[in-house]
């Protein structure tokens, strides 16, 4: 799956599994140059330049573990070098954030309610695998939400989400898995 410039490769329970760079793996962001091994063959991942500059800001982001906010098992905020693969587009045009302009989430309820967790990653994934699963990613020209995985789509503003991208705006409530959470700029 290829997310803006931004490529992921899941394994979807295979009998023999998938390796990349000798490595089994779920769900992984692939870089360029990576090895992708499915059964016999063997398949090299070449990024173009755009995609490769993208996955250099990845790489230079750190991780936030998803146990950082305790949050319950029905919901899991945390960057992810993995997605699945869905189109980008555009569905609506609110205001985009200035450039550079940091964001975050807030829980609007559970046992939760209150925490807060800051977009810095490039991509963050929300909710709960198997169950539904939504990511965020940060562009420079703003904040978009997909949905990544589950028959039940996000929720933003009352409104489901289909296969596309959704920007977000300032304010914006999200709901996932039964968890309501804001996403807000930082001024």
């Amino acid at each position: 799956m290829t997310i803006l410039a931004d490529s992921f490769l899941e394994d979807l329970n295979s009998t023999n599994g998938t390796l990349v760079n000798g490595q089994p793996i779920k769900k992984h962001f692939l870089r360029n140059n990576d090895i992708i091994e499915l059964g016999k063959y063997k398949l090299k991942y070449m990024a173009d330049l755009q995609a490769g500059a993208a996955a250099s800001d990845f790489e230079k982001s750190s991780a936030i573990r998803s146990g950082a906010l305790k949050l319950p098992s029905e919901l899991q905020l945390a960057p992810t070098e993995s997605a699945t693969r869905s189109s980008i587009g555009m569905a609506s045009q609110p205001k985009p954030p200035m450039p550079g302009m940091a964001a975050a989430i807030q829980l609007l309820n559970g046992p939760n309610a209150g925490k807060e967790l800051e977009l810095s990653k490039t991509l963050t994934t929300l909710g709960k695998p198997g169950l539904q699963v939504a990511v965020i990613a940060k562009r420079p020209h703003g904040y978009f939400i997909t949905h990544v995985e589950g028959r039940q789509f996000p929720i933003v503003n009352g409104k489901a989400l289909d296969a596309q991208a959704v920007p977000l705006g300032d304010h914006d409530v999200i709901e996932i898995a039964g968890i309501k959470m804001e996403f807000f700029l930082r001024h």
